[in-house]
């Protein structure tokens, strides 16, 4: 288990360089190093994803560096989109839910490799129906396949929201928090009906982790370049979901052949 444990230190590592995309490894992470189902490993990656968020919003809440209109505009319908998310999943196999994964992961790097356009200059008029519907659209994404999605965030409340991205950031990190734990809510219910139980020991030892890796993220973040840090980590996220693609293509075109019971 001590490559998980490195897993959970990187996760908190990369959300406090970055400010978001740090979840994105969560579901890889439970999946591929600690072995748990791919169903069970969304679950608990929302739970996750959620405790390392709330934490770090605090500094900025306390900062007032939130705006908690934009947390009305894209948070209500991302909570209810997630939960919405939580509750398709139903439909689909753990297997499927890991090729939507890869794709989000490839969605992921391409947004990072683009340059920021973002600053702190003046405001954009707001568009609360666009970012309404984006917060939706995003929320059944992440009850779908567990991720945060701050990539997607983040790039929203500046272009659609106006916001800088001084209150970005902080803004994301609470809407992230929201919605994991709705889609967590939502899918403890739906394992509860398969008879499964999520792993509340490994939930509370990956959040810890990850929040002491997200301030240590943080402080090391202002001695680094932020520019180089999302080329580098778009790069592992192209790698990453290629090999997720990789192992869970042939399972679908290749299914294992059901057993079936003989009478005689």
């Amino acid at each position: 288990m001590i490559l998980a444990w490195i897993g959970a230190a990187l996760i908190g590592l990369s959300l406090g360089l970055l400010g978001s995309g740090g979840s994105i490894l969560t579901v890889p992470v439970l999946v591929y190093l600690v072995g748990e189902p791919e169903k069970l490993a969304i679950a608990e990656s929302l739970a996750i994803v959620g405790g390392i968020s709330l934490f770090g919003a605090i500094p900025y809440a306390l900062k007032r560096q939130i705006d908690w209109r934009s947390v009305g505009y894209f948070g209500v319908p991302g909570v209810t989109g997630t939960y919405l998310g939580a509750a398709l999943s139903v439909h689909l196999s753990g297997v499927v839910q890991l090729l939507l994964f890869a794709g989000v992961m490839l969605l992921a790097s391409v947004m990072m490799f683009r340059p920021a356009r973002a600053s702190d200059g003046p405001a954009h008029a707001r568009s609360p129906l666009k970012i309404a519907a984006e917060g939706l659209g995003v929320g059944v994404l992440t009850g779908l396949v567990g991720v945060g999605g701050g990539f997607l965030i983040i790039p929203a409340l500046v272009l659609l929201g106006g916001l800088p991205m001084s209150l970005a950031v902080g803004t994301s990190l609470l809407i992230i928090a929201a919605k994991s734990f709705a889609g967590f809510y939502k899918y403890v219910h739906v394992l509860q009906e398969q008879n499964l139980g999520v792993h509340w020991n490994l939930i509370l030892i990956f959040t810890v982790i990850g929040i002491a890796g997200s301030f240590l993220g943080a402080r090391l973040g202002k001695s680094v370049s932020n520019d180089a840090l999302k080329r580098g980590f778009a790069s592992f996220l192209v790698v990453m979901g290629l090999y997720v693609l990789a192992t869970n293509v042939p399972r679908v075109l290749n299914p294992p052949a059901p057993v079936e019971s003989r009478a005689h």
